[in-house]
């Protein structure tokens, strides 16, 4: 394979942001061909799709690849509520006449993301400028009694972190 194309599924525009640790983790999983990301932005879309199902053919058609990732928030709900809630989808997907290539299930279950604001090395690397030399003036409080994470950044924080 010369390249590899993947497209991100996700719940919200925020979750872009997932797209460098996906790269990176592909990368740091010894994948040593070229590597191009879609976010499947299914929001200018006549009307954009609310169930997983639809949402998924739309973001094949549109944005074809080889690597599926489909994101969704445990948002209370247990991981495996998650998983099986997108493996369902898929499942009637492949009835469909369209092609669904291998898939990888994103589900970030509470405090499992905060592991990158505590390492600030992997924080460059993830956002694709690990030799960043700006301070970041970012500060993170951390109630572990609530399990709550607040960040607190600078206005240009997300300037100087990818350069």
């Amino acid at each position: 394979m010369k390249e590899l194309c993947y497209t991100l599924l996700s719940d919200g525009s925020s979750d872009k942001a997932l797209m460098p640790i996906l790269t990176w983790l592909l990368r740091a999983n010894l994948v040593d061909c070229a590597i191009q990301s879609n976010w499947a932005d299914l929001r200018r879309l006549p009307k954009p799709p609310k169930k997983l199902l639809p949402r998924i053919i739309n973001s094949l058609e549109l944005y074809p690849c080889n690597l599926l990732f489909i994101h969704r928030d445990a948002e209370r709900e247990p991981r495996e509520k998650r998983i099986t809630e997108i493996l369902e989808a898929l499942e009637e997907a492949v009835k469909k006449p369209i092609v669904v290539p291998p898939h990888v299930c994103v589900i970030p279950v509470r405090m499992q993301e905060a592991w990158l604001l505590f390492d600030e090395a992997a924080l460059r690397k993830a956002a694709g400028n690990p030799r960043g030399r700006q301070p970041l003036n970012c500060q993170i409080s951390v109630d572990l009694n609530n399990y709550l994470i607040q960040k607190i950044f600078s206005m240009d924080f997300c300037a100087k972190l990818v350069g």
